[in-house]
Protein backbone atom coordinates (compact mmCIF):
# COMPACT_ATOMS: atom_id res chain seq x y z
CA UNK A 1 0.00 0.00 0.00
CA UNK A 2 1.38 3.95 -0.77
CA UNK A 3 1.62 5.26 2.23
CA UNK A 4 -0.81 8.32 1.24
CA UNK A 5 -3.45 6.00 0.74
CA UNK A 6 -3.23 4.56 4.43
CA UNK A 7 -6.03 6.23 7.13
CA UNK A 8 -4.42 4.31 10.27
CA UNK A 9 -4.34 3.45 13.87
CA UNK A 10 -1.07 3.81 16.19
CA UNK A 11 -1.50 2.59 19.32
CA UNK A 12 0.80 3.56 22.03
CA UNK A 13 1.38 6.75 20.06
CA UNK A 14 2.32 9.70 22.33
CA UNK A 15 5.63 9.09 22.59
CA UNK A 16 9.10 6.68 21.77
CA UNK A 17 8.37 4.57 18.80
CA UNK A 18 4.47 5.41 18.17
CA UNK A 19 5.06 8.91 18.34
CA UNK A 20 7.85 8.56 15.75
CA UNK A 21 5.71 6.47 13.22
CA UNK A 22 2.48 8.17 13.40
CA UNK A 23 5.07 11.71 12.51
CA UNK A 24 6.36 9.79 9.91
CA UNK A 25 3.34 8.46 8.25
CA UNK A 26 1.51 11.94 8.80
CA UNK A 27 4.88 13.49 6.79
CA UNK A 28 3.88 10.56 3.52
CA UNK A 29 0.47 12.44 3.24
CA UNK A 30 -1.48 9.25 6.00
CA UNK A 31 -4.29 9.85 7.91
CA UNK A 32 -3.03 8.79 11.28
CA UNK A 33 -5.29 8.19 14.54
CA UNK A 34 -3.36 8.08 17.45
CA UNK A 35 -4.71 6.45 20.75
CA UNK A 36 -2.53 6.13 24.19
CA UNK A 37 -3.61 6.67 28.16
CA UNK A 38 -0.87 9.79 28.16
CA UNK A 39 -2.94 12.43 27.10
CA UNK A 40 -0.72 15.50 27.48
CA UNK A 41 1.60 13.71 25.26
CA UNK A 42 -1.06 13.19 22.44
CA UNK A 43 -1.59 16.87 22.79
CA UNK A 44 2.10 17.35 21.95
CA UNK A 45 2.05 15.33 19.01
CA UNK A 46 -1.23 17.09 17.61
CA UNK A 47 0.84 20.24 17.77
CA UNK A 48 3.66 19.03 16.38
CA UNK A 49 2.39 17.67 13.40
CA UNK A 50 0.17 20.38 12.24
CA UNK A 51 0.89 21.38 8.95
CA UNK A 52 2.02 18.02 7.36
CA UNK A 53 0.50 16.33 4.27
CA UNK A 54 -0.93 14.32 6.06
CA UNK A 55 -3.42 14.50 9.68
CA UNK A 56 -2.89 13.41 13.09
CA UNK A 57 -5.80 12.39 14.80
CA UNK A 58 -6.08 11.90 18.92
CA UNK A 59 -7.76 10.65 21.19
CA UNK A 60 -7.09 8.93 25.06
CA UNK A 61 -7.11 5.11 24.41
CA UNK A 62 -6.18 2.44 26.67
CA UNK A 63 -6.22 -0.97 25.21
CA UNK A 64 -6.64 -3.24 27.75
CA UNK A 65 -10.14 -2.18 28.56
CA UNK A 66 -12.17 -3.50 25.86
CA UNK A 67 -15.12 -1.30 25.52
CA UNK A 68 -12.32 1.46 25.08
CA UNK A 69 -10.82 -0.26 22.30
CA UNK A 70 -14.44 -0.85 20.47
CA UNK A 71 -15.14 3.26 20.89
CA UNK A 72 -11.59 4.12 19.66
CA UNK A 73 -11.85 2.21 16.71
CA UNK A 74 -15.42 3.59 15.67
CA UNK A 75 -14.12 6.99 16.40
CA UNK A 76 -11.03 6.64 14.65
CA UNK A 77 -13.04 5.05 11.04
CA UNK A 78 -15.10 8.51 11.51
CA UNK A 79 -12.01 10.93 12.34
CA UNK A 80 -10.33 9.66 9.15
CA UNK A 81 -13.52 8.96 7.03
CA UNK A 82 -11.96 4.95 6.35
CA UNK A 83 -9.79 2.74 8.18
CA UNK A 84 -7.10 0.29 6.46
CA UNK A 85 -4.54 -0.29 9.13
CA UNK A 86 -3.28 -1.02 12.18
CA UNK A 87 0.34 -0.40 13.59
CA UNK A 88 -0.26 -2.47 16.95
CA UNK A 89 2.17 -0.65 19.11
CA UNK A 90 1.18 0.15 22.67
CA UNK A 91 2.91 -2.09 25.15
CA UNK A 92 4.70 -1.76 28.77
CA UNK A 93 7.23 -3.49 31.04
CA UNK A 94 6.88 -4.92 34.79
CA UNK A 95 9.87 -7.00 34.88
CA UNK A 96 10.92 -9.35 37.42
CA UNK A 97 12.39 -13.50 37.99
CA UNK A 98 9.51 -15.47 38.39
CA UNK A 99 11.26 -16.58 41.42
CA UNK A 100 14.08 -14.91 43.29
CA UNK A 101 16.13 -15.75 46.27
CA UNK A 102 17.79 -13.02 48.09
CA UNK A 103 21.20 -13.71 48.30
CA UNK A 104 21.90 -12.56 52.10
CA UNK A 105 18.29 -13.25 53.88
CA UNK A 106 17.25 -16.72 51.91
CA UNK A 107 14.14 -15.13 51.08
CA UNK A 108 11.90 -15.88 48.06
CA UNK A 109 10.09 -13.46 45.97
CA UNK A 110 7.61 -13.96 43.15
CA UNK A 111 6.85 -12.08 40.23
CA UNK A 112 2.98 -11.00 41.31
CA UNK A 113 -0.31 -11.58 39.61
CA UNK A 114 -0.21 -7.89 39.25
CA UNK A 115 2.97 -7.91 37.62
CA UNK A 116 1.72 -10.62 35.21
CA UNK A 117 -2.24 -9.14 34.60
CA UNK A 118 -0.93 -5.75 34.01
CA UNK A 119 1.41 -6.55 30.86
CA UNK A 120 -0.81 -9.44 29.28
CA UNK A 121 -3.54 -6.71 29.70
CA UNK A 122 -2.02 -4.39 27.08
CA UNK A 123 0.72 -6.36 25.40
CA UNK A 124 -1.49 -9.45 24.56
CA UNK A 125 -5.15 -8.82 25.50
CA UNK A 126 -4.98 -5.66 24.20
CA UNK A 127 -3.15 -5.95 21.35
CA UNK A 128 -5.54 -8.94 20.19
CA UNK A 129 -8.93 -6.74 20.72
CA UNK A 130 -7.10 -4.00 18.41
CA UNK A 131 -6.76 -6.45 15.66
CA UNK A 132 -10.09 -8.19 16.05
CA UNK A 133 -12.04 -4.82 16.32
CA UNK A 134 -10.12 -3.39 13.17
CA UNK A 135 -10.41 -6.30 10.82
CA UNK A 136 -14.55 -6.04 12.05
CA UNK A 137 -14.53 -3.08 10.99
CA UNK A 138 -12.87 -3.32 7.77
CA UNK A 139 -14.54 -6.28 6.97
CA UNK A 140 -18.20 -4.50 7.85
CA UNK A 141 -17.05 -1.82 5.60
CA UNK A 142 -15.90 -4.22 3.14
CA UNK A 143 -12.30 -2.23 3.20
CA UNK A 144 -9.54 -4.34 0.97
CA UNK A 145 -6.86 -4.17 0.97
CA UNK A 146 -6.15 -3.99 4.85
CA UNK A 147 -2.80 -4.09 6.81
CA UNK A 148 -1.86 -4.77 10.69
CA UNK A 149 1.50 -4.56 11.77
CA UNK A 150 1.91 -6.43 15.12
CA UNK A 151 5.08 -4.67 17.39
CA UNK A 152 6.86 -8.10 18.83
CA UNK A 153 9.92 -8.21 20.21
CA UNK A 154 13.38 -10.21 20.13
CA UNK A 155 12.29 -10.98 23.83
CA UNK A 156 9.55 -13.26 22.47
CA UNK A 157 12.56 -15.57 22.17
CA UNK A 158 13.05 -15.75 26.14
CA UNK A 159 14.82 -13.53 28.42
CA UNK A 160 15.89 -13.10 31.81
CA UNK A 161 13.40 -11.28 34.04
CA UNK A 162 10.37 -10.59 31.48
CA UNK A 163 8.04 -13.89 31.76
CA UNK A 164 5.10 -12.00 30.97
CA UNK A 165 6.42 -9.91 28.23
CA UNK A 166 8.01 -12.47 26.46
CA UNK A 167 4.91 -14.55 26.75
CA UNK A 168 3.37 -11.25 24.76
CA UNK A 169 5.28 -11.08 22.38
CA UNK A 170 5.80 -14.08 21.15
CA UNK A 171 1.71 -14.67 21.34
CA UNK A 172 1.84 -11.81 18.94
CA UNK A 173 4.54 -13.20 16.72
CA UNK A 174 2.62 -16.13 16.59
CA UNK A 175 -0.59 -14.88 16.44
CA UNK A 176 0.89 -13.03 13.32
CA UNK A 177 1.02 -16.47 11.27
CA UNK A 178 -2.87 -17.09 12.60
CA UNK A 179 -4.18 -13.85 11.98
CA UNK A 180 -2.52 -13.70 8.45
CA UNK A 181 -4.77 -17.21 7.64
CA UNK A 182 -7.55 -15.76 8.96
CA UNK A 183 -7.40 -12.48 7.52
CA UNK A 184 -6.15 -13.16 3.81
CA UNK A 185 -10.30 -13.83 2.16
CA UNK A 186 -10.52 -10.38 3.60
CA UNK A 187 -7.61 -8.70 1.67
CA UNK A 188 -5.90 -8.21 5.11
CA UNK A 189 -2.33 -8.70 5.45
CA UNK A 190 -0.65 -9.24 8.89
CA UNK A 191 3.23 -8.91 9.36
CA UNK A 192 4.97 -8.13 12.87
CA UNK A 193 8.35 -6.11 13.70
CA UNK A 194 10.87 -7.33 16.35
CA UNK A 195 12.67 -4.54 18.31
CA UNK A 196 15.64 -5.25 19.88
CA UNK A 197 16.72 -2.43 22.47
CA UNK A 198 15.15 0.53 21.48
CA UNK A 199 16.19 4.40 22.81
CA UNK A 200 12.87 5.21 24.00
CA UNK A 201 11.42 6.53 27.28
CA UNK A 202 10.26 3.24 28.52
CA UNK A 203 13.87 1.67 27.98
CA UNK A 204 15.24 4.87 29.71
CA UNK A 205 15.31 4.74 32.83
CA UNK A 206 17.05 0.69 33.07
CA UNK A 207 19.85 0.64 35.17
CA UNK A 208 23.39 1.78 33.44
CA UNK A 209 25.20 -1.46 34.58
CA UNK A 210 22.07 -3.84 32.87
CA UNK A 211 22.09 -1.40 29.41
CA UNK A 212 25.92 -1.35 29.11
CA UNK A 213 25.69 -5.30 29.38
CA UNK A 214 23.19 -5.60 26.57
CA UNK A 215 25.04 -2.98 24.74
CA UNK A 216 27.66 -5.13 24.53
CA UNK A 217 25.63 -7.83 23.14
CA UNK A 218 24.70 -5.80 20.16
CA UNK A 219 26.96 -7.00 17.03
CA UNK A 220 26.44 -3.21 15.64
CA UNK A 221 27.54 -1.88 18.89
CA UNK A 222 24.52 0.68 19.34
CA UNK A 223 21.04 0.64 20.93
CA UNK A 224 18.44 1.10 18.26
CA UNK A 225 16.86 4.53 17.41
CA UNK A 226 12.97 5.05 16.49
CA UNK A 227 13.90 5.06 12.93
CA UNK A 228 15.22 1.86 12.37
CA UNK A 229 11.79 0.58 13.15
CA UNK A 230 10.10 2.75 11.31
CA UNK A 231 12.35 1.34 8.11
CA UNK A 232 11.09 -1.83 9.06
CA UNK A 233 7.40 -1.05 9.58
CA UNK A 234 7.35 0.98 6.83
CA UNK A 235 8.53 -1.96 4.76
CA UNK A 236 5.78 -3.76 5.72
CA UNK A 237 2.80 -1.58 4.70
CA UNK A 238 4.05 -1.30 1.60
CA UNK A 239 5.44 -4.49 0.21
CA UNK A 240 1.82 -6.10 -0.83
CA UNK A 241 4.02 -9.63 -0.92
CA UNK A 242 5.01 -9.42 2.48
CA UNK A 243 2.75 -11.52 4.89
CA UNK A 244 2.67 -13.07 7.84
CA UNK A 245 6.17 -13.14 9.08
CA UNK A 246 8.14 -11.46 11.44
CA UNK A 247 10.82 -8.93 11.01
CA UNK A 248 13.56 -8.98 13.62
CA UNK A 249 15.13 -5.57 13.64
CA UNK A 250 17.61 -5.83 16.85
CA UNK A 251 21.17 -5.39 15.57
CA UNK A 252 22.15 -8.82 15.55
CA UNK A 253 21.55 -8.66 19.92
CA UNK A 254 21.81 -12.50 21.27
CA UNK A 255 19.35 -12.38 24.14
Amino acid sequence: MRLSDLKIIVTGGAQGMGAHFAQRLAEAGAQVAVGDVKEDGLAALAKATEGLPGKVHVRKLDVANEADVGAFVEWAHGAMGGLNGLINNAGILRDGLLVKKDRTTGAITKLSKEQWDAVIGVNLTGATFMVRDVVAKMVATEQRPGVIVNMSSSARHGNRGQSNYSAAKAALATNTVTWMREFAPFGIRVGAVAPGMVETPMTSGMNQKARDALVANIPVGRIGVPEDLWLAVKFVLECDYFNGRTLDVDGGLAM
